[in-house]
């Protein structure tokens, strides 16, 4: 099954890029504004052997990376705590419910405001993107404990920090690494964006610089370097989860499917 899954999205992809190299030569399109297929392929060799586009990929990892981390750990424990402290996730839901909603691009004059176009920039907008998808996954795996394993815990004289570790934390894991997994999806997407708008070093400011200046095949070359960026961190993440959670019963499940 894996091997034909794999087969069936080899023959996907190399139909696509054929259609992508017929549709621009055959006029449908201009050729200026979606050039053939072989024509991105060198200018991504270009791109390759150019030593800027590395310092832009690195740019781009590293405020992605950072602002993951961040994202992470800002919202498990907030997720944590929210979910343990009495009374606090009732004094917090309409403050959550207000903030949540809006826009990381929102946020892109007040970070260009406090930081011009430098890295911390950029962060901003990642940890904001990322911080809500760890912190409401955690609060879902919180909630999702079995009130009678927290009670038998309770029973035997196991302290918050005991059944914080034995109890919540196993249960809520699946939640928090679906959490993560997403965040690591949606801070790529806001660095590159965030690069893009505010002009801070990486990918999306390169991606910006080829649109100025008409380099055309360039412009595809590196968004197609973000979406292969967007894939291997999508598989990552699935990869990680799996290994991690090969305890759990949903991931037997899925391996044994």
């Amino acid at each position: 099954m894996r091997l034909q899954n794999t087969l069936l999205g080899t023959a996907g992809l190399a139909a696509f890029l054929l259609l992508g190299e017929a549709v621009p030569r055959l006029g449908v399109v201009k050729e200026e504004y979606f050039p053939p297929t072989s024509r991105i392929a060198r200018a991504l060799a270009d791109e390759l052997s150019d030593g800027a586009f590395w310092t832009a990929l690195g740019d781009t990892l590293t405020g992605w990376a950072l602002g993951l981390a961040v994202a992470t750990c800002a919202g498990i424990v907030t997720g944590v705590l929210l979910s343990v402290v009495p009374y606090l996730r009732e004094a917090t839901a309409s403050t959550i419910e207000f903030l949540r909603p809006i826009p990381s691009v929102a946020l892109i004059p007040l970070a260009v405001l406090l930081y011009g176009s430098e890295l911390r920039s950029v962060l901003i907008l990642v940890v904001y993107a990322g911080f809500w998808q760890v912190l409401v996954q955690t609060l879902y795996g919180v909630q999702d404990v079995d009130p009678v394993a927290d009670e038998t815990a309770r029973s035997y004289g196991l302290g918050t920090w005991a059944r914080i570790r034995h109890v919540l934390w196993p249960s809520a894991l699946p939640y928090v690494f679906t959490g993560v997994r997403l965040a690591a999806t949606v801070a790529l997407i806001l660095a590159i964006t965030g690069e893009l708008v505010i002009g801070a070093p990486g990918l999306g400011a390169r991606i910006g610089v080829a649109q100025n200046s008409q380099a055309v095949p360039e412009m595809y070359a590196l968004i197609v370097v973000t979406g292969l960026l967007g894939l291997l961190v999508n598989v990552g993440a699935r990869t990680v989860e799996r290994r991690a959670l090969a305890w759990h019963q949903s991931v037997r499940g899925e391996v044994a499917v």
